[in-house]
């Protein structure tokens, strides 16, 4: 009996047109970004003399003078997104994660067509319901406060992790719920046993995108903060822009690196957990 030789694996084909075409574009998408820190560190005679990223002089004082350059010093407009990111965090995760265990595992009247009005939110464009929530807020004297950023939130105001949530819950096997009602479990014990533990890639998910998404929003912060003091960092690098005497260049880029460390650093950190987050609730 012969023992029939095994196949030889195929060499891979070295598709240098392609890596090279790869390497263009991935030079240009990041050629921005590496000017952006490059700059931050040349003198301001200097930044828009040449298209070389690279400074040929060394200097600090762009974020020397930038972390005041404003009035306020910048670590406030810092603070101030911080603080609205956390809350914006845990209000969405804790309110959509209830909200899509109740579209998900509960009986109620309606339910499809409130799923559905809900999933229609998403259609709605920001600036369509901008006046009507501010006439409210306003009412409300929210204005120039923190309370229109996060309170929204903790009502589960953002459909969109609302479904991804409802996508994950579906895909938990409804026996694990079963079992508990068996041990005498109720809707609240079930969600914090079983749902809510198994729910930890979708809750990651929506963690590290909301965190992003607010920590970088400008339009919806610029409506309702007028106060400098309680401006956040996209508002803070908008007061660099004088339009009677000019815009300190210099500044206004050393606090842009500044910024985007905070929200770089959470992408690159959890970077795995957010693709198998999303993979894991099925949104393609």
């Amino acid at each position: 009996m012969t023992v029939s030789a095994l196949p030889r694996p195929r060499r891979v084909k070295y598709h240098w047109r392609a890596h090279t075409m790869l390497l263009i574009v991935l030079a240009v998408m990041i050629y921005p970004l590496v000017w952006l820190v490059g700059a931050s560190f040349k003198p301001e005679n200097q930044i828009f003399t040449t298209v070389n990223p690279f400074p040929t002089s060394f200097t600090l004082g762009n974020y020397i003078s930038g972390w005041t350059a404003t009035g306020t010093s910048f670590s406030v407009y810092l603070s101030n997104s911080i603080v609205i990111s956390a809350c914006v965090v845990v209000g969405n995760v804790v309110s959509c994660s209830l909200a899509a265990y109740a579209f998900a595992r509960l009986d109620f009247a309606f339910r499809k067509t409130w799923f559905a009005l809900m999933l229609g939110t998403l259609m709605l464009p920001f600036q369509a319901t901008l006046i009507p929530q501010y006439t409210i807020f306003y009412q409300l004297n929210w204005i120039n406060t923190f309370l229109p950023l996060v309170v929204p939130y903790l009502l589960a105001y953002d459909a969109f992790f609302i479904f991804l949530m409802v996508q994950f819950i579906r895909g938990i096997p409804k026996e694990l719920d079963e079992a508990a009602e068996l041990d005498g479990a109720g809707h609240g014990r079930i969600f914090l046993s079983v749902i809510l533990p198994l729910l930890k890639p979708a809750l990651i998910t929506t963690t590290i995108l909301t965190f992003i998404w607010t920590f970088n929003d400008f339009l919806r912060q610029l409506v309702y903060l007028s106060d400098h003091t309680r401006y956040t960092a996209p508002l803070g690098l908008n007061s660099f822009v004088d339009k009677a005497s000019g815009s300190s260049y210099g500044g206004m880029l050393a606090m842009s690196v500044i910024t985007l460390v905070p929200t770089v650093a959470v992408f690159l950190i959890s970077q795995k957990r957010l693709v198998e987050g999303v993979a894991n609730t099925g949104i393609k």
